[in-house]
């Protein structure tokens, strides 16, 4: 990817505020980013393949503090990869830790609304292996502009998500079984989604 192509992406899709730490951190260890058609079970992901470039993935339609966050989840896998290969756990003490110092700055800068910093203060205390897992933090990235989370639907209800309804199951640790109603098939579905997408 060439580098001013990532910062046209990085303009486009976060904070104007945080976009030139976001493409430093691309100048300092440079990895392909790739953007995503709407997932329901992850906003990015991380590979790394012998002989091949790194690449990050991350959901094109993420508002704007999702893609920053997912962003940083993801080049904090990319570091951890960088120093201890495959030798640590994914979600371990070293990716939450590389994490965190990924973040400190933009703490630091403002760049989240005042309720979201505390919000994201209190998530990186231990994150887990998604951001949105965390009910507080989900719930106020997306509450100005999605309002219903999946999670605040009594079960049985019936829901669209990107264009397809499902009916609303049993709660699984931070997912819900969901079944399409076209298909009849199942899916876990992240607890905190945003509905009406």
């Amino acid at each position: 990817m060439q580098a001013t192509a990532l910062k046209t992406l990085l303009e486009t899709h976060v904070a104007p505020a945080a976009v030139a730490y976001c493409f430093q951190l691309w100048l300092d260890s440079p990895f392909q980013l790739v953007l995503r058609k709407s997932r329901t079970t992850k906003f990015g992901d991380f590979s790394c393949r012998p002989g091949r470039q790194p690449r990050i993935t991350i959901n094109a339609d993420s508002s704007p503090y999702v893609f920053l966050l997912t962003y940083l989840h993801e080049v904090a896998h990319l570091h951890v990869h960088r120093r201890f290969g495959f030798s640590v756990s994914p979600h371990g003490e070293e990716w939450k830790q590389t994490y965190r110092n990924l973040c400190a700055p933009l703490l630091q800068l403002n760049i989240f609304p005042a309720p979201l910093a505390v919000a994201v203060r209190n998530h990186l205390q231990n994150p887990p292996a998604s951001s949105f897992t965390d009910a507080g933090l989900s719930r106020l990235i997306h509450e100005p502009d999605k309002g219903l989370l999946l999670i605040d639907l009594p079960e049985g209800s019936e829901f669209q998500l990107h264009g397809r309804w499902y009916k609303k199951g049993k709660l699984r640790r931070t997912r819900i079984v969901c079944k399409e109603l076209n298909s009849s098939r199942t899916y876990l579905i992240s607890a905190h989604a945003p509905l009406g997408s």
